[in-house]
């Protein structure tokens, strides 16, 4: 049998650079399912994104969809790319075995926790406090840093990091700490500063972009701090959930969300094509 991607539709161009298309998954011919492939300005020229993947229910569980995997690696090739990503929801067991068999590797995943009407309380102690203007600088400046080192040692090209860190920048904070949506605080204990958070509001859920535990007091609890203030906050706004982002590798930071009752919804991976 001959597994081939048959192109639907012309490659669709965006206005901010992506582009994406989509194809028939076919077996001998015969339609069995569908496929879009896709890349992000933020890539520049070294990655693409599977960002669908659907085989007809008759055909399912023959392989089809990891043959389709394998036909759209030969399709990336051939639009230069290097690097192939995918997101795999966290209730997809099937596909993340797929993925994984087929080499893939998780650099991410996102973690949602429920909230009740109750915000917890901090520490006696710790306080927080919002970010002046003079924290503000300083703190953007090494967190950007810190950003693209995240991707560049799970294998981001270092000048593809940087330009994702940078844009990142540029869309989440276009008036800097004065953009709407967006909390900037600072952890205090006993009148020290421990550690700062950044949090703001996605798809209506908080979202924890940025904890930091200062390094001159790790290892005291305040990383957990961090994180019932981030709640505390999102409860008294009115939200019902908080979701963030943890990298593959950060052990102590994926026990403590699981500890706090954070569940991952979904995985992100890669997979380099040299």
């Amino acid at each position: 049998m001959t597994t081939t991607l048959r192109p639907t539709e012309p490659l669709q161009q965006e206005a901010d650079g992506a582009r994406s298309r989509r194809y028939q998954v076919c077996v001998n011919s015969r339609p069995v399912g569908s496929i879009r492939l896709g890349t992000h300005p933020s890539y520049g020229d070294s990655a693409a994104l599977i960002l669908d993947l659907s085989i007809d229910e008759p055909d399912r569980r023959r392989g089809r969809g990891t043959v389709a995997a394998l036909a759209a690696e030969e399709v990336v090739r051939s639009w230069g790319r290097d690097r192939i990503e995918v997101s795999v929801p966290a209730e997809a067991e099937a596909a993340l075995r797929v993925a994984t068999a087929l080499g893939y590797v998780v650099r991410n995943r996102h973690m949602e926790k429920p909230l009740g009407d109750t915000p917890p309380e901090l520490p006696a102690g710790s306080r927080g406090r919002p970010m002046t203007q003079e924290e503000y600088g300083p703190w953007k400046d090494l967190g950007t840093r810190d950003f693209a080192k995240s991707w560049t040692d799970r294998g981001v090209p270092e000048a593809e990091a940087l330009a994702r860190a940078l844009q990142s920048n540029a869309e989440l904070l276009p008036d800097g700490p004065a953009t709407a949506n967006m909390t900037f605080s600072v952890l205090e204990h006993e009148g020290e500063v421990v550690g700062t958070l950044w949090t703001g509001l996605s798809d209506g859920r908080a979202f924890v972009y940025k904890v930091e535990s200062d390094a001159r007091h790790r290892g005291r609890g305040h990383g957990r701090s961090l994180m019932l203030l981030a709640e505390a906050q999102a409860v008294a706004a009115g939200l019902p959930a908080i979701k963030l982002n943890v990298f593959a590798g950060n052990t102590p930071a994926e026990r403590l969300y699981e500890s706090l009752g954070y569940e991952t919804v979904v995985h992100h991976l890669y997979k380099s094509l040299l």
